[in-house]
C-alpha cells in the first residue's frame, strides 16, 4: 500500500497570522489533528498540530493572542504519494511526529496521519469522522 491509498486529500490550510484559538476551532470543526500553514512571505509550508496548540496552552500562553506562525513546525518532512506506508511510518517514528504533508511535483496533495496508516493496515474503511467521545 502507498501513501496515496491512505492520505486525506482535503487539507486544512491556515495563514501564520491566525490565532491559536482560531486554528484550534478550525481543526476541531474539520476533525483533523494538523493544519498546513502557508505563508506567502515564508520559505515554504509549515505544519501546526494539535500537540503544538496543547503545548502552548499548557505553557500558559493565551490562545487568543498567540499566533500560528510562532508555534508551527517549519522544518518538516514531506512524503510522496508513491512512498510505501511502511516508509511513511518509519519517517514518522524516526522524526517523532504523527503527520506528513504529501507533495507531488512541488504541490501539496494531502496529509497522512498515523490514524490514516492504521486505518489502511487494519482494513477499516471507516470514515475519519470519529465521535468526540471516542477520540
Amino acid at each position: 500500500m502507498q501513501v496515496r491509498d491512505g492520505m486525506s486529500t482535503v487539507v486544512l490550510t491556515l495563514g501564520p497570522g491566525h490565532t491559536l484559538r482560531a486554528a484550534a476551532r478550525q481543526m476541531s470543526e474539520r476533525r483533523v489533528g494538523a493544519a498546513v500553514v502557508l505563508d506567502p512571505d515564508g520559505a515554504g509550508p509549515g505544519i501546526l498540530t494539535e500537540r503544538d496548540v496543547l503545548v502552548a496552552i499548557g505553557d500558559g500562553q493565551d490562545p487568543d493572542v498567540e499566533l500560528v506562525g510562532d508555534h508551527l513546525t517549519a522544518n518538516i518532512v514531506f512524503a510522496a504519494p508513491d512512498w510505501s506506508l511502511e516508509e511513511a511510518a518509519g519517517a514518522m517514528v524516526r522524526g517523532g511526529f504523527r503527520h506528513l504533508i504529501v507533495t507531488d511535483r512541488g504541490e501539496i496533495t494531502g496529509v497522512l496521519s498515523v490514524r490514516d496508516i492504521v486505518r489502511v493496515w487494519t482494513g477499516d474503511g471507516a470514515s475519519c469522522d470519529v465521535p468526540a467521545e471516542a477520540a
